[in-house]
């Protein structure tokens, strides 16, 4: 799951040095945290946070595979 969220987002972003994804389980919940250059930050939530919305759309598709719930958080 964690490999497929850094896909999309080194996808979006032009730092991809900058990237980091701190993952915090617990016993039902998954949650990422997703750090970007401030450059990017606008790239990876879009207009209206609408790409924001569709990254975690995706991502609840993968984890619901695995019988799993998955936040994504974005911190600037």
């Amino acid at each position: 799951m964690e490999e497929t969220l850094k896909i999309i987002i080194s996808n979006l972003v032009d730092n991809k040095d900058a990237v980091e994804i701190t993952k915090k389980e617990n016993e039902k919940t998954t949650t990422f945290e997703v750090k970007v250059a401030k450059e990017d930050m606008g790239k990876v939530i879009g207009k209206q946070g609408r790409l924001a919305k569709s990254i975690r759309t995706v991502m609840k598709s993968v984890a619901s595979k695995e019988h799993k719930k998955v936040l994504v958080e974005f911190i600037g």
